[in-house]
């Protein structure tokens, strides 16, 4: 007889992440983030599953009560043929009415900007980790970057003493 297979292990399977954003952290002060869904063609699942994509210059726009995500760059499927998308294009982001009024509001108001941080798929579906960001300022790069190597040396220092090694 054979071995049933829980939830967990159907899902793993099938959950991925394509593409990250490293710099966003470094970049932008994290306020929020939202999970959208992407409105995708064919041969741009087809090339993300083999896991080509790109978030470097890649934001998120909300122009006539829609949210797009813009400069995500996701080459051409390398088995497609005429059929084939375009590696810039804009795609629609998929969100609730109310969550899309939510961004709309603190995009416009403050000095907030929609940054993806990473690309996902989730039971099949691609999905985008969006992060409602403020951009820092040279400054705060610094200390952030000062700060964790405090940390980081604070850490070290008490591993030390709990080993009892003087130095």
């Amino acid at each position: 007889m054979g071995k049933k297979k829980s939830k967990k292990e159907k899902v793993s399977a099938n959950n991925s992440v394509v593409a990250t954003n490293r710099r966003a952290r470094h970049d932008y002060n994290i306020l929020d983030t939202y999970e959208c869904g992407v409105v995708l063609v064919g041969t741009e699942v087809k090339a993300l599953r083999e896991g080509k994509a790109s978030l470097n210059d890649a934001f998120a726009t909300i122009d006539d009560g829609e949210v797009w995500l813009r400069g995500l760059h996701i080459p051409e499927y390398s088995y497609g043929s005429w059929t084939n998308h375009s590696p810039r294009r804009s795609r629609k982001l998929l969100l609730h009415r109310r969550e899309i009024d939510s961004l709309w509001g603190k995009v416009r108001d403050g000095n907030n900007t929609l940054v993806p941080m990473k690309l996902y798929f989730t039971d099949g579906r691609l999905k985008v980790e969006l992060a409602l960001a403020r951009g820092k300022q040279d400054y705060d790069k610094r200390q952030d970057i000062k700060r964790r190597t405090e940390e980081r040396e604070a850490t070290r220092e008490l591993g030390r003493r709990v080993k009892g090694i003087k130095g």
